[in-house]
This record gives structure tokens, C-alpha cells and sequence, in this order.
């Protein structure tokens, strides 16, 4: 079995943290394209091909919507007031070499407060590399995040999955999570940058 550990974020794990941002769009876009190449090969449907082709065009996109940089994320969670916190989950590098141990997975998550309930522990990004799985890296790190929410007095754990990631919504409802989405009947919206510099006091409007 991997050894490994979960401990908080430092600054210099910032060049990891943006890896980590980064890594599910892109492995996503390179198991589309490995489909895209067996689809070819196997003469399936065009149907099929359009699919995949459509699956690619919206992860490049999404690939293209990182904007943070390193600098942003040492800014923002690692000065006097953080925006956000992270646990990091790392295994030891190779026993012959004399370098830092590997890592291989975080999670982002935050402190906020719901009206109905009180204080909550929001997890806004949580990615463990493909090859780690299935060691139980995830359980423990939503472990520690369940310990630091009842320390911290919180009443829930909120986040948000995509609806076509099955494995994760099985993993969570494993884990007791209820899909408030249809329960509650809830929907998730954003104003991006531009809107929000109309209804400001910068706007001219």
C-alpha cells in the first residue's frame, strides 16, 4: 500500500496547487481524445463522433477558463486575511533520490455562513490524482475536513459536483451527502466580471 499524508497548505505549495486546479480539465480532455481515436478506428456513428468532438470543444474551453496565477492564489490564501485554505496530500519520493515528497492531491475549501443554518464548510475544489485512487487518500482528507468542520462549529458541508461526474456523486452519497439539487430544487448562479461592472457604480448606465 502507498504511504502518504495529509497536511495543510503551505506558501510554497502554491506551483502544486495550480497543477492540481489545472490536472482534471486536462486529464478529461485527453481521455476524449483517446475515445475520439477508438471512434475513428471502430467506424462508429457519426452520431458518436460529433459527440466526442462536442465533449472536446467544451473541455478545451473550460481548459481555457484558469485565469489564476500563482501570485493570485499567494495573495489570496496565504496572507493575513485568507480567502480560502487547503490540505494537501503527498507520498514520498523515491528512496534512492534525496527530493521533496510528491504531491498528488488537495483540497480548497473555505468558511461561509447560510442564513437557515448558520456557519459552513465549503469545498470548492478537491482532486486526487487518477493512479492514487482507490487508496483511500479522499476518505481521509474528507475526514480531516469533518473533524475541522466540527471543531469550527459548522453545521454542513456544501459543494457542488457536475452532473456527469457519476463516480464522485457516488462517492459523496457514500458518504451520506444528499443531492439538494433535487431535493431542494436549488440552482447555481454567477455574474461574471463584466455584468457585475454594469450594475456598479463604475457603470455609466
Amino acid at each position: 500500500m502507498t504511504d502518504f499524508k495529509i497536511r495543510k497548505a503551505e506558501p510554497k505549495d502554491v506551483p502544486d496547487i495550480l497543477r492540481l486546479i489545472k490536472q482534471p480539465v486536462s486529464v478529461c480532455v485527453l481521455n476524449i481524445q483517446s475515445s475520439m481515436s477508438a471512434v475513428c478506428i471502430s467506424s462508429a456513428p457519426a452520431s458518436n463522433r460529433k459527440r466526442h468532438v462536442q465533449e472536446l470543444a467544451k473541455y478545451e474551453e473550460m481548459e481555457g477558463q484558469v485565469k489564476l496565477t500563482e501570485e493570485n492564489l499567494l495573495e489570496d490564501g496565504f496572507g493575513d486575511n485568507p480567502l480560502y485554505h487547503c490540505v494537501m496530500a503527498e507520498i514520498p519520493s523515491e528512496p534512492q533520490s534525496n527530493n521533496a515528497p510528491v504531491v498528488i492531491g488537495f483540497a480548497m475549501y473555505y468558511f461561509t455562513y447560510d442564513p437557515w443554518i448558520g456557519k459552513l464548510l465549503y469545498l470548492e475544489d478537491f482532486f486526487v490524482m487518477e493512479e492514487y485512487r482507490e487508496i483511500g487518500i479522499g476518505s481521509e482528507i474528507l475526514k480531516l475536513l469533518s473533524d475541522m468542520a466540527f471543531e469550527t462549529r459548522c453545521n454542513s458541508m456544501h459543494f457542488v459536483v457536475a452532473k456527469d461526474n457519476q463516480e464522485s456523486i457516488e462517492f459523496y452519497k457514500r458518504r451520506g451527502a444528499a443531492d439538494i439539487t433535487l431535493d431542494e430544487g436549488w440552482r447555481l448562479f454567477k455574474i461574471n466580471k463584466s455584468s457585475l461592472f454594469k450594475m456598479s457604480s463604475g457603470s455609466k448606465e
